[in-house]
């Protein structure tokens, strides 16, 4: 998945630069993506995943990893972190039996 962030399916946008003399040109909005170590908790492990900036303030306000996966609609996410959130699932399914 290039230029895409695993959390929040943010990708590559197209617009236009708009000149004074109202000159248009193609150009292309990236997403701010790093490759971030996140912890999780449940599972006691620090997985490495391309998110965007954004998507990480967003793990941080919903008190890390774990509980933004459990939250998370499976659609936008990654393979990787389907598989993450699909542990995390099972793991504290596991917990509360």
């Amino acid at each position: 998945m290039a230029r895409r962030c695993e959390l929040t399916g943010k990708g590559v946008l197209v617009g236009n630069n708009v000149s004074h003399a109202n000159n248009k040109t193609k150009r292309v909005y990236r997403p701010n993506l790093q490759r971030v170590a996140l912890a999780s908790e449940i599972l006691g492990n620090s997985y490495v995943l391309k998110i965007s900036m954004n998507a990480l303030r967003s793990v941080d306000k919903n008190g890390g990893l774990d509980p933004y996966l459990l939250k998370a609609k499976a659609d936008v996410l990654s393979p990787k972190a389907l598989r993450l959130k699909r542990a995390i699932a099972k793991k504290t399914s596991q917990k509360a039996a």
